[in-house]
């Protein structure tokens, strides 16, 4: 007797559009308006691609976080990131940075000086993580790994590799440390793939890649920049690429972001930039702000000149 399917994608959300930090568009799944938090993870945002002409490109000049971790992926082109506490770096493609916000930061993220006088692609995710009551006011920390330190896993029949950012597949651990346990995975498919997800944990699968994707073991097909809210109910979760429309046998490549956590289970107070436990929490981190107890960078007047003068570019080339 054949085992029974079990219905694993309790949602498909696609994402919505919408302008953030000094002007980009990012595409957005999580908060929508069907889904505004996934313990313990907050906001999933989709950067690009976008391909950038000399002097386009804008980035996230200086804002205060509080509270969480955002968690930065490039793809293509690359970010110089700053912040009040003297953190300086830079990410090109392929690094992710794993920002622990704490306390409490001013943190800057501009493109690269290459990036932004020569133009060229750029595309990459940032994802908010909730921080539990007891780690939201710890000292800021940064992980900020480059490519060749983020291990891949490579299926048996050569048609799956998966980019392990936080956690473990099949024997293959991540070398980034997180405060709660997180799966965060960049999993690339030609073929079929069966990911065991860790007991007490759901998961997230975001399709960032024209090639569409079949999710769970019922098979929902995943279009690109639409997210699966996956419930495992136990049993690993199923993935398989689909028949190429032009080669017609073949399949394309599918590529998923997949992410998964133990939930926190806490009560949270959000605004903006700042995600707590209580409103008076969030009073404080806005006092704290205003009163200047975050700091400041040095260069902030100069970042905003950039920043405006990239946009007035793109509007006068009708892109805004």
């Amino acid at each position: 007797m054949a085992s029974k399917i079990v219905k694993q994608v309790s949602r498909v959300i696609t994402a919505h559009r919408q302008r953030e930090g000094g002007g980009f568009m990012v595409r957005r799944p999580l908060p929508s308006g069907t889904l505004d938090y996934a313990d313990p993870f907050l906001m999933l945002d989709h950067l690009g691609p976008v391909d950038y002409a000399p002097g386009e490109a804008v980035g996230a000049p200086d804002h205060p976080h509080r509270g969480f971790e955002t968690v930065t992926y490039v793809l293509e082109g690359g970010f110089e990131h700053r912040d009040s506490h003297g953190n300086h770096g830079v990410l090109k493609p392929g690094w992710v940075q794993w920002m622990t916000a704490g306390s409490g930061v001013i943190h800057s993220e501009m493109p690269t000086d290459e990036l932004q006088k020569k133009g060229g692609d750029f595309h990459g995710f940032q994802i908010w993580v909730n921080l539990p009551a007891k780690d939201k006011m710890i000292r800021p920390r940064y992980q900020d790994v480059p490519p060749e330190d983020i291990p891949w896993f490579n299926s048996a029949d050569k048609q799956t590799k998966i980019k392990v950012i936080a956690g473990e597949v099949e024997g293959v651990q991540a070398n980034i440390d997180t405060h709660t346990p997180i799966f965060m995975l960049d999993l690339r498919t030609s073929g079929k793939y069966s990911l065991a997800i860790p007991q007490g944990m759901d998961a997230l699968v975001y399709n960032y890649n024209p090639a569409p994707i079949l999710v769970g073991q019922e098979k929902t097909k995943l279009n690109e920049s639409q997210l699966a809210v996956i419930n495992t109910h136990g049993h690993p979760v199923e993935f398989e690429a689909v028949a190429s429309t032009t080669s017609g046998s073949d399949k394309e490549e599918a590529r998923v972001l997949v992410l998964a956590g133990t939930p926190i289970g806490e009560k949270i107070a959000r605004y903006g930039p700042f995600v707590m436990n209580t409103d008076e929490e969030i009073y404080q981190a806005i006092s704290d702000m205003q009163s200047g107890r975050f700091g400041t960078i040095p260069g902030s007047s100069e970042r905003m000149r950039k920043t405006d003068e990239a946009n007035a570019k793109r509007r006068q080339a009708g892109k805004q």
